[in-house]
């Protein structure tokens, strides 16, 4: 895989053959679906055409990546030109190949499988947790297999770890055939990643039981002060007992690091009825982040939405711009899940997702990914909020500020 650098010097070199009419062309097109939410599609063809005829900029291929289903109408160009890029024998690995790959994979086109998988063996996947989770629109027992590929070839990377295992907590239980990968990471720096897999995997992982109450009561030397929540919370989803997840995640929230385990406590639900004061307590917070984690877990443990609903409300800030120092994102989705009872929150949310321009804050390379992220937590919080709501049909509000936002924060 080029660095950044060159592929920059790469496609200068091909900019300067090439008219001025087309490069402008090109760069409008770019420029376009990474700032603007409905671009026109002729944006995306454009951009589209760019890559496959091997006369992309940076820009191009960043955007053409995190396009999604909003090129699905090319997947066939796509998948061809990836073919062509990958050679005769299919065994090409560069950049162009990872550009094409990807943003097939982003269709959910099956077709990108081989691609993917031989970039996996050669380190070729892309490294950045954003970028990678493209791939999750590819059915998870087939993404499984690439990422055990990935685990298998790059043993001790970090990226190659980190960003296999984000993807296969995504895949929640289906993540089943990795059990004996992601336990081996138990012994290593990327045990808490592991943990966090290991919990959405549930009882198919009952074989790391042990090893994850030892992290919990800090009986494993490598313990460190973030592990026993996560151990306890994946040793209740792999056993079903409660009990070690609600003593280790309840003394985290009364001993005033109440942040750290409020989102472990919302899970439990009403098996934390003990804690509600505590957590009651906590919405009143200075951090913003606890107090949307406390008013989250305020309801799922009480079922009563009436003093969670005006502290979520709270941090909808219609100014974000997108910084992940506040919840913005997180106070969305919490508001959705209560549904009906937080109605009041549907005319401001409505007005967000109005705006044309997507956030502003993350980089080039995760823009359309992140701001998609929040247009869809938005739009699925409006459905359970007053369904219709985020109809295109209905009547919206015009927009005040433009608002650019980030999401994709996972605990």
């Amino acid at each position: 895989m080029h660095s950044e650098q060159a592929q920059r010097e790469e496609q200068l070199s091909t900019w300067h053959q090439r008219p001025a009419t087309a490069l402008a062309a090109d760069a409008s097109a770019a420029e376009t679906v990474l700032r603007r939410r409905r671009p026109d599609p002729s944006c995306w063809d454009a951009v589209v055409d760019a890559v496959c005829s091997r006369k992309s900029s940076y820009d191009d291929d960043h955007a053409l990546v995190q396009a999604g289903p909003a090129v699905s109408r090319h997947a066939d160009r796509i998948a061809a030109s990836l073919r062509q890029q990958q050679g005769f024998s299919g065994t090409a690995v560069g950049h162009r190949v990872q550009v094409l790959a990807l943003a097939l994979a982003g269709t959910g086109d099956l077709r990108a499988l081989p691609a993917l998988r031989r970039l996996a063996e050669h380190g070729g996947l892309a490294y950045s947790r954003p970028e990678a989770r493209v791939m999750t629109a590819l059915p998870a027992a087939e993404l499984v297999e690439v990422l055990l590929v990935k685990m298998r070839c790059d043993a001790d990377g970090y990226h190659g770890n980190t960003t296999a295992l984000d993807l296969l907590a995504l895949c929640g239980a289906a993540a089943a055939p990795a059990v004996t990968e992601v336990a081996r990471r138990l012994d290593t720096p990327y045990a808490y990643d592991a943990m966090r897999v290991l919990g959405g995997i549930g009882p198919a992982a009952a074989g790391t039981t042990d090893r994850l109450a030892a992290y919990a009561t800090g009986r494993d030397p490598r313990t460190s002060r973030h592990h026993p929540r996560r151990a306890a919370w994946a040793h209740w989803k792999v056993t079903g007992d409660p009990a070690l997840a609600l003593d280790v995640c309840g003394a985290a929230v009364t001993s005033g690091s109440g942040s750290n385990g409020l989102p472990f406590l919302a899970d439990l639900g009403p098996l934390a009825a003990a804690h509600a004061d505590t957590v009651y307590g906590l919405m009143e917070s200075p951090g913003g982040w606890t107090r949307v984690a406390a008013a989250h877990a305020y309801w799922r443990i009480t079922g009563d939405p009436e003093p969670a609903v005006p502290v979520l409300l709270a941090e909808v800030d219609p100014d974000w711009t997108g910084r992940p120092a506040l919840p913005v994102q997180e106070a969305v989705c919490r508001l959705g899940e209560i549904g009906a009872p937080a109605a009041a929150a549907a005319p401001s949310l409505r007005r967000v997702l109005a705006s044309e321009e997507r956030l502003c804050h993350p980089y080039v390379s995760t823009r359309i990914i992140i701001d998609t992220a929040y247009t869809r937590t938005l739009t699925e919080a409006l459905e359970r909020i007053a369904p219709g709501a985020a109809d295109p049909g209905a009547e919206i509000e015009p927009a005040g500020r433009q608002v650019r936002l980030r999401g994709l924060r996972g605990w």
